[in-house]
């Protein structure tokens, strides 16, 4: 039976391509699109949503509120979620599509909870999200989907930043990072952001072995997925003027591009590939790291276990999260006691 597929970020630029996508391809889901700003006339971005919505009269659609920069609201937002599950006013989930972020390239953002800005809303709000609603989700086929990037990887050169992604040897610094050095608050910003990313696809692999070991949710799948370039994106506003200039002349150059290149990606494209994997029949069961819909191979430090459970467990903490708050057995030691 068709259930509630759930997506973060969906006044977004890929989060739009996913929604046109997923009620034009899978009617049959309920869909509960999730904003910060759900104000049409504060916010052009969710204008744009609630018309795609408009477009779909006969569709199960949901428009939710909630702020990733918050945890309380994140959990306040869930706890919302599983009780409409629970009475059935809801569907049980069949997928969790991660898919808001932020960055910070023009200075560190800090959140409600005094965390750095795109660690927060990139990777912990969402872990925390994801651990919340296991609960709530289909155990026999539900499926969590991370949005990735090429900019996870620290063995990458990336043409954006001569900054590469990387996990501090002090986890506290994620949260908590010091002044920006010399290279600069862009160069800085943009490796924040390589780093929420790489942090998704540890929580990816991380998810994923505690599942298999817990027999209630073994079935229940993760995958996570990077996008392509995509330079047709909003998100583009805060990067450099030349940055901008030159991703202005490639999405133009777009129709011709898309069929010679993965490397660079329309959102209507990126978003069909997301829906294949949070709801095609053809990923079903499967796991690990996609470059749209082809399987690919994530930064090696994102399959080291120590890694995993180092930031599993500094996550845990930052978040506040009490064993109480999800079904999953395998949850984390912390200070030494088991959770």
């Amino acid at each position: 039976m068709p259930g509630t597929v759930l997506i973060t970020g969906a006044n977004g630029s890929l989060g739009l391509g996913f929604v046109q996508a997923l009620l034009a391809s899978h009617p049959e889901y309920t869909l509960v699109a999730t904003v910060r700003n759900p104000s049409a006339e504060l916010d052009p971005n969710t204008a744009q949503l609630l018309k795609l919505l408009a477009k779909h009269p006969k569709s199960q659609t949901h428009l939710e509120t909630f702020d990733l920069g918050s945890l309380a609201s994140v959990r306040a937002f869930a706890d919302r979620i599983a009780t409409k599950i629970s009475s059935h006013n809801l569907p049980p989930i069949s997928a969790i599509v991660c898919n808001a972020f932020t960055w910070s390239l023009t200075g560190q953002k800090l959140t409600q909870d005094n965390y750095e800005a795109t660690f927060q809303v990139s990777h912990l709000s969402h872990m925390l999200l994801v651990l919340k609603l296991l609960g709530s989700m289909d155990p026999a086929a539900g499926r969590i989907v991370m949005l990735g990037s090429e900019a996870h990887d620290p063995a990458r050169a990336n043409p954006l930043s001569k900054l590469r992604a990387e996990l501090p040897t002090d986890m506290e610094h994620l949260v908590h990072p010091p002044a920006d050095g010399p290279e600069g608050v862009y160069e800085w910003g943009f490796r924040r952001y390589g780093t929420a990313k790489l942090a998704d696809v540890v929580f990816m692999w991380d998810l994923n072995g505690r599942l298999l070991k817990d027999p209630k949710l073994s079935s229940i799948t993760v995958t996570c997925m990077d996008p392509g370039g995509l330079v047709g994106s909003r998100a583009h506003s805060e990067q450099k003027a030349g940055i901008r200039r030159v991703m202005g002349v490639v999405n133009v150059l777009m129709p011709v591009l898309r069929h010679l290149t993965s490397a660079v990606r329309t959102t209507a494209d990126a978003g069909r590939d997301l829906v294949a994997l949070s709801v095609g029949p053809e990923f079903r069961g499967k796991r690990g790291y996609f470059a749209g819909r082809g399987e690919a191979v994530s930064a090696e430090v994102s399959r080291d276990v120590g890694v995993q459970r180092k930031l599993w467990d500094a996550c845990f903490i930052w978040a506040g999260m009490s064993g109480g708050e999800t079904v999953l057995v395998e949850q984390a030691t912390v200070r030494g006691e088991d959770v």
